[in-house]
């Protein structure tokens, strides 16, 4: 058969039964989690719940870990999901800070909605649990990530990237970053590398102190706080990077130190 058949015949009837088996455990998995939390996620709990066998679970995941696995790559790509809904109802005018402030609203809204599943992703480790490496969890966290690395650095070239303000990062950090590998269309430079990483902290971070309620006492006033610390966070991040890098289309002109020692310029330029 030729691969262009292959990649779109339909699904035998074995692999369909094995798709929807696929799933209901995962569900199970899913509703057991939010019950009892991340730590109490039991193969035996899971397996009784759907009348059948431990062994019989474990044709379709045959431990534990390629359980956890599979659920953690589902919650970062419905997480994902919501980020890119958010985006998309975003309004066709609004400027590039409004566009990000929406996705991080995307983030938050997601993880206050689904508590255990955040905390799968994000709260105490799993017990022996060890995520394969560049595995199904990892690409589906790049994923996510792409989304908000398109709406932070959309707008801005390379160049512009390159020489965002960012002074004290270290040579070894530089020399980390370069091996890196991107996580959306394209390679960012070290300094957009270290303001991604730092806001993505901050987002995290907001939502973290939320979701487990250590800012209740601001009360309904939480989502005003988010909303204006990512937008402070964001118009932050576009000020160091316009800061130094060229504007698209516009002629810069030098800036001349009258105190500056002839031959001595400026700083120069300083992924997953």
């Amino acid at each position: 058969m030729p691969v262009e058949e292959q990649a779109t015949a339909p699904l035998s009837l074995r692999q369909r039964r094995r798709a929807a088996a696929t799933q209901e455990i995962l569900d199970a998995a899913e509703r057991q989690i939010a019950e009892h939390g991340p730590a109490a996620l039991s193969l035996r709990a899971v397996a009784r719940s759907l009348g059948m066998t431990v062994q019989g679970l474990y044709h379709y995941f045959p431990s534990r870990d390629e359980l956890v696995t599979a659920l953690i790559a589902k919650a970062y790509d419905a997480m994902a999901e919501a980020v890119r809904t958010a985006v998309e109802d975003a309004a066709a005018d609004d400027s590039p800070v409004e566009r990000l402030v929406i996705a991080t609203e995307g983030y938050r809204r997601w993880a206050i909605a689904n508590p255990e599943r955040f905390q799968l992703l994000y709260g105490t480790p799993l017990r022996y649990y060890e995520a394969p490496a560049d595995g199904p969890t990892t690409q589906a966290m790049r994923r996510m990530a792409a989304i908000f690395e398109r709406e932070m650095y959309g707008e801005f070239t390379e160049a512009q990237l390159a020489a965002a303000d960012t002074p004290g990062l270290s040579p070894s950090f530089l020399a980390c970053a370069d091996r890196l590998p991107p996580t959306g269309r394209r390679e960012l430079p070290p300094p957009a590398i270290a303001l991604f990483m730092g806001a993505w902290g901050h987002m995290h971070g907001m939502v973290v102190l939320e979701v487990f309620g250590h800012t209740t006492f601001l009360g309904d006033h939480q989502a005003e706080i988010f909303r204006m610390s990512m937008r402070n966070l964001i118009e932050d991040i576009h000020r160091r990077i316009l800061h130094t890098g060229p504007v698209a289309g516009a002629v810069i002109e030098p800036v001349i130190d009258p105190v500056a020692e002839p031959g001595k310029g400026g700083n120069g330029p300083a992924d997953e």
